[in-house]
């Protein structure tokens, strides 16, 4: 009689050391069915852990994420992690506020003189403000960073019994770390091929970041969580890029998250220093502010498909115009923003669903080959559900902790 999946020897290789992948290999050393004497995980890494978005996001947790099958299993386990792990002072978990400004900005200074004419493209906003209350007539009193002669009106978005934050790159390390320590390894190349015979995984063969050497690693399952270079990694995958920048502010502020529409002067805009050509933008724009306990604020401005997705995060090219247009934005409806410090100008690629929807969570159709990929803007909040059903994939053959049949990658595969 065959030993159960559970008691066999299984070299589970997990390709891509971002959250997904961190989360993953985390859940996958706390299943009661894991036995380091049996099983072995290795993460994959291209470049560094958190190199990508997990690296650059903003951190917001919210039970109003989606997809509503997976938010609430991870919106507790994040807390329960914090806990168990005293995530606010490793990785700056906290709840708190969340609400959405309607402005009207301000042109301050000489180096924002511009555009006479109107707006330029339309704001490609990315997808969080889908959760607006009822609209006020003014801002709570404690979210006093916003020049009250700008406010035009105010919604609540979240509370802290629905929402919370974590620092991305710090929760993504520490739980690296956390895995590490359970006795997760890692590599760290660029995988150039899923090894398969018989419609079942061998392995993994991948390019040694430091030799540059061919190597490949014998696996019994393989768990792709490489966010957007999930496609590179497995052409099958539906999964398509968006890049994203944000900007970081030294500026010690009360606790929120904020959403803005924000309607500019038709003369908002910088001169590009070439010429007198000027900048265009948008009539209304919608950056996003999330303030962090280390007293800064994360901002992040809209997506774009100008460039495409490079073959490694280090080659991620940052448009220092967009992060300025950032800066520009939130400057003109705050003073602790317009005069603070910028520390950090970056850019990152969003994973998302090329039919919409997603993340696809599970099998493949080809075995021990799984997805954990197309998290879009969510992939913060959602990744601790996502490892925690994929250990259960692994080692009970199915999720228990949420029904995610609409998440099936096999819906979403050609020829499934």
């Amino acid at each position: 009689m065959a030993e159960p999946p559970s008691q066999q020897q299984r070299h589970i290789v997990i390709v891509g050391g971002g959250i997904i992948g961190c989360t993953t290999a985390y859940f996958l050393t706390r299943h009661p069915l894991f036995n380091p004497s049996l099983h072995k995980i290795t993460i994959i890494e291209a470049q560094s852990i958190a190199s990508g978005a997990s690296g650059k996001a903003g951190g917001l947790l919210a039970l109003w994420a989606y997809p509503a099958c997976i938010v609430p299993l991870s919106f507790k386990l994040h807390a329960e992690l914090a806990k168990e792990h005293n995530g606010a002072e490793r990785w700056g978990y906290r709840t708190l506020h969340v609400g959405s400004i309607r402005a009207k900005g301000k042109v301050y200074g000489s180096d924002v003189k511009g555009e006479e004419k109107g707006g330029g493209e339309e704001w490609q906003k990315l997808p969080k403000t889908k959760n607006r209350g009822k609209t006020l007539a003014s801002i709570p009193k404690d979210l006093d960073w916003f020049d009250q002669d700008c406010i035009k009106g105010y919604s609540e978005m979240g509370t802290p019994e629905t929402t919370a934050q974590v620092h991305p790159y710090l929760f993504t390390t520490s739980i690296f770390q956390l895995a590490a320590e359970a006795g997760v390894q890692i590599a760290y190349g660029s995988v150039t091929a899923i090894d398969s015979f018989d419609n079942g995984v061998k392995g993994v063969t991948y390019e040694d970041k430091e030799t540059r050497h061919i190597k490949t690693l014998s696996a019994s399952d393989v768990v792709l969580a490489a966010g957007p270079w999930t496609s590179h990694v497995f052409p099958e995958a539906p999964i398509d890029a968006i890049r994203a920048h944000s900007v970081v502010i030294k500026a010690d502020v009360s606790p929120w998250a904020v959403f803005t529409e924000i309607d500019l002067p038709r003369d908002f805009g910088r001169k590009v220093e070439a010429g007198e050509k000027k900048r265009r933008h948008a009539l209304n724009v919608n950056p996003e502010m999330y303030a962090r306990p280390d007293g800064t604020v994360y901002a992040c401005g809209e997506g774009d498909t100008d460039v495409p997705l490079p073959r490694t995060s280090n080659l991620v090219v940052c448009d220092d115009d967009r992060c300025q247009d950032i800066i520009d934005y939130i400057s003109s409806i705050s003073t602790p923003l317009r005069t603070g410090d910028v520390l950090i100008k970056q850019a990152c690629y969003l994973p998302h669903l090329s039919s919409g929807g997603g993340p696809l969570i599970g099998e493949t159709g080809i075995k021990g080959l799984w997805m954990a990929s197309g998290h879009t803007c969510w992939g913060i909040q959602n990744s601790c559900a996502t490892g925690k059903l994929m250990s259960e994939f692994i080692f009970e053959g199915e999720a228990k902790s949420a029904r995610i049949e609409t998440l099936d990658p096999r819906r979403f595969l050609q020829g499934a």
